[in-house]
């Protein structure tokens, strides 16, 4: 098991060891120790990789992963899992702006509160978010689903496309053409596979209420000018 100690050793020397593992190799397991707030760490992991952060980490930490599996034992910067293709990240604790930002794939769990804008542009990421999030969150959202379980702060979902939104705490307000849609058992089956694969446990997923797009600004029309 590979230990590096960032008090020690350059973060550069870490992310290449991540990106040059063989195939084969019983290096798999990654302990990082003293991360002290660091940028960038574990980005970009292509492989089945497991990595544990003891520490919280500055912004963009396991940015691009695909097929990697980071836990952040602390609390994360803005960008975490940006752009993520595959793969899980867990943050123990809070996570700033723009969390989940671009992914197109993966699973990221935030344990604690997120920041503004979580989820922004997401395209196909899974993101699990056990307290709340700020505001401006899946803006243009288009793929994937978003789950809190506290509540959601002003302009949710704003141009939002075909995202799925689950909250069930309040939202503060929704953004242009986002709306509240049904809960129909597909939903509730989605929503029930999430919460257990985010290690929620004793919560009812009829209790999350679901926002989606209204599908008015896919075209311009003049009618709807106001919204845009």
């Amino acid at each position: 098991m590979p230990v590096f100690d960032l008090a020690v050793t350059p973060l550069r020397a870490l992310n290449e060891a991540l990106h040059t593992v063989g195939a084969g190799s019983n290096d798999t397991h990654f302990d990082i120790l003293n991360p002290r707030g660091a940028h960038a760490v574990a980005v970009g992991i292509d492989q089945p990789l497991t990595v544990a952060v003891k520490g919280s980490v500055g912004y963009y930490c396991a940015g691009m992963n695909d097929g990697g599996s980071v836990t952040v034992a602390g609390s994360a910067g803005p960008g975490v899992a940006e752009n993520m293709m595959s793969g899980t990240v867990v943050i123990e604790g809070d996570a700033s702006q723009y969390a989940g930002a671009t992914g197109r794939g993966g699973l990221l769990v935030i344990k604690g509160n997120a920041a503004s804008r979580c989820g922004i542009s997401m395209k196909g990421i899974d993101i699990v978010v056990h307290g709340s999030i700020g505001h401006m969150s899946a803006f243009m959202a288009q793929s994937g689903n978003l789950v809190v379980l506290g509540d959601a702060g002003e302009a949710l979902g704003d141009s939002l496309y075909e995202a799925r939104l689950f909250v069930r705490g309040s939202v503060k307000s929704l953004g242009a053409d986002c709306i509240e849609k049904e809960m129909r058992p597909e939903h509730i089956a989605i929503l029930s596979d999430l919460l257990a694969k985010a290690g929620v446990e004793g919560v009812d997923p009829a209790a999350f209420k679901r926002y989606g797009s209204a599908r008015k600004l896919y075209n311009f029309n003049i009618d709807n000018a106001d919204a845009y």
